[in-house]
């Protein structure tokens, strides 16, 4: 046989199985000269010197050859064919990374080319694992987030997932401004929470209807979640004219309400809220 030949075939195969086209060749030239040296993996390959150690290493890298000494002589030789079986599994390993990352990123690289390109984009989210991602993609937000909700609803049925919300946004120094209905508890959760980092005012004399759902202005967007039963969804819609008009109307609804705030704790705040 010319050990000095290559299969085509066999080269197509190991670049299509992810080796470059110049490790493929040598790969199999090691497969036909076992203990080979440089001078005559040079002869058989053509490489430059310099190629041929650079080949010969990325090689060792994915563990598809390695070298020893014999005497003063380095010598090299491939990993035995089954180790390819190996390095594709490895390379599906690494795939299927890429992809979960390439899956975590794709929402937010939509919502930047849609605000780019001035497109609507609208996201939907199910369970309370899409209403833990909505609420902590504000958590990026660059402005303060303006809030309409009941805080009952937060208080007693997602304080743990509420609480853990919080801590990371007064973490990041995120100021909120809530409106809320005025009702017995919630003026009684309002005398007990921390207003460093959160303003809230009630609507009073009017009837309101905040018992199901949250909604947060923030960044360009406004999101939506519904907390009820089977109801348990999220929406993030990423529109510059939909923001602005919510966040004017919000501001004018705080205006509003300028002189209704609950009263002042009597004790040090305990409390924080969404």
């Amino acid at each position: 046989m010319d050990q000095t030949s290559t299969n085509t075939s066999i080269i197509n195969t190991l670049v299509e199985l992810g080796l470059g086209q110049n490790e493929a060749i040598m790969y199999e030239i090691l497969l036909k000269n076992p203990n080979a040296s440089i001078p005559v993996l040079s002869k058989a390959s053509q490489f430059s010197r310099t190629m041929l150690y650079y080949v010969l290493n990325n090689l060792i890298a994915m563990e598809l050859a390695n070298s020893s000494k014999t005497g003063k002589k380095t010598v090299y030789n491939s990993a035995p064919p089954e180790k390819l079986e190996e390095f594709v599994a490895d390379q599906q390993k690494e795939l299927d990374r890429q992809k979960n990352a390439l899956k975590g990123i794709i929402p937010d690289l939509g919502s930047i080319y849609r605000l780019s390109h001035k497109k609507p984009g609208l996201r939907f989210f199910e369970g309370i694992s899409g209403v833990r991602e909505v609420w902590w993609d504000s958590l990026s937000s660059k402005t303060e987030i303006y809030t309409y909700g009941d805080l009952e609803l937060l208080a007693t049925k997602f304080s743990d997932l509420n609480s853990k919300f919080v801590k990371e946004r007064v973490k990041r120094n995120i100021v909120k401004k809530a409106i809320t209905n005025d009702s017995p508890f919630n003026r009684d959760f309002l005398n007990k929470y921390d207003r460093t980092f959160t303003f809230t005012r009630l609507i009073s004399g009017y009837s309101v209807d905040f018992s199901s759902t949250i909604m947060n202005i923030y960044d360009g967007k406004v999101s939506y979640t519904t907390l009820v039963g089977d109801s348990t969804i999220g929406v993030i819609i990423s529109d510059k004219q939909i923001y602005q008009m919510h966040k004017t109307m919000f501001e004018y609804s705080w205006s509003c309400l300028e002189t209704k705030k609950p009263p002042l704790p009597a004790t040090a705040p305990t409390t924080v809220l969404n």
